[in-house]
Formats: C-alpha cells, structure tokens, sequence
C-alpha cells in the first residue's frame, strides 16, 4: 500500500489476511538475509512462487522471488510497498492474472488491475524496465481460455501505453488442438514442469538480453536454451 492513502487495491485489510503469513516471512527473510540491490524482481502468484530454479536459471544476474500462494493481481497491488519498496530492483517481472479469471472476475478488472499495480510499483521502484508474462492456458482450466485470451488483448494494450513489455508465453504453449500442450505442465495440470520454466527462461532472458541487463556470456548461453525451446514449441503451433 502506498503509505497515508486507502488501498490502492480498492479493498479493505481483512480481504487479504490470507497472504499476510507469506508478506511477512518476506520480511523476516530479508532481514535475516538482505537481498542485493539491482536485482531482477520477480513478484505474482504460484507460478512465480514455484520457480524454485529461478537463481539457477539465471545465475549472472541477481534475481529475488516474491511470488505468494494462489495471489490475484490485487493482492500485489494491495502489498506493492512490501514487494517493492525494499529491494531497489534493476527490473520488474510479473505473473499473476490467472487466478483472477478463474474467481470470476472480468479481463476488464485483470486489465485495470494490473495498470494499477504498475503506477504502484514504479511509485517504489522508478521506472525500471518491467515485464508482464502474459496469462498461460491450462490443462485444468480450459473453458476460460476465451477470457484469457481477452485479458492478454486488454493487458497488452495497457502493457504497450504504460511501456511495460509484454512477454507472450500463451501462443508457444499451445498444441495443434489450440488447447493447453501437456508437455509444458505438472501432474496438476495448472503449475509448469522444468521444460515449461525452461521455456519462459528463454523468453524472459530473450527479453533482459535486449534491455542490456544481461551479461553477454549468459546471453549467448541462454540464447540456445530459447533456439532449444522455440524448437521444441514448432510442431504444436496451429498452422
């Protein structure tokens, strides 16, 4: 929250009591160990939190995980100061959105939300280069892939006018039936397995590497990884 003003979620404290556990081991985390500064920033829900190979999927760059249980975009943006505030990042990568659609909100408030979050987060931040990982299909969610395809529309033009990149994950998780592809997932059927985090490291990277916040040896590593990936992804594009 922005200190002195009414949630800029629009929401009152008790909606978010579920999260403040996560928010404040975050804290006890930080003051245990402070995170460096200039570190690549990546906040949302489980996707994010599930990273668990985060640091060694880009070891040449420092990089703090803040992703919280099953977390709407709302929830960052009610706790955008304790996510934000205290790391000085070099950037901003976000994943969140999912979960929204599937509590039944419309992509209008995924979209609005989101630009609020961004205000937010360069309220604490500046304006670093920050990067929205578009909404994924899931195997277990499939009937909301309509509404996920019109979030993504509405959030990449907000993305575009708020000059947040927009990372497209959606399109390369496809398979040939335009249904989620099950090799990018767990048993779950919702959160990715390793190939599927080795996929948006590629597009993540992909996306450092033109900001020039990549090293230039892990650019060119990386650079296979996402040829490897891209591969991978061809044959079950739609034609």
């Amino acid at each position: 929250m922005l200190e002195g003003s009414p949630s800029p979620s629009g929401g009152e404290a008790a909606d978010f009591i579920e999260w403040q556990s996560e928010i404040a081991a975050f804290g006890a985390i930080d003051r245990l160990q402070p995170p460096p500064p200039g570190a690549v920033l990546f906040v949302g829900s489980s996707s994010i939190r599930l990273w668990r190979t985060l640091a060694a999927d880009f070891p040449q760059v420092p990089t703090i995980n803040r992703g919280f249980g099953g977390s709407q975009i709302a929830d960052s943006l009610y706790f955008a100061r304790q996510l934000v505030a205290p790391y000085h990042p070099a950037a901003i990568v976000m994943y969140a959105g999912g979960n929204d659609l599937a509590a039944g909100k419309p992509p209008e408030q995924v979209r609005d939300d989101f630009g609020a979050f961004v205000t937010c987060a360069r309220h604490w931040a500046g304006e670093v280069p920050f990067a929205y990982i578009s909404i994924k299909p899931n195997l277990s969610r499939r009937a909301q892939l309509p509404l996920i395809r019109q979030a993504n529309a509405l959030i990449r033009a907000c993305a575009r006018e708020r000059a947040v990149a927009f990372l497209d994950i959606h399109g390369p998780m496809l398979g040939v039936d335009g249904q989620a592809d099950p090799r990018w997932f767990d048993v779950d059927g919702l959160h990715l397995n390793a190939q599927g985090y080795a996929l948006w490291t590629g597009v993540v990277c992909d996306w450092l590497k033109q900001g020039g916040l990549l090293p230039q040896r892990m650019a060119a590593r990386r650079q296979g990884t996402a040829q490897v990936s891209a591969l991978a992804a061809k044959p079950s594009r739609l034609p």
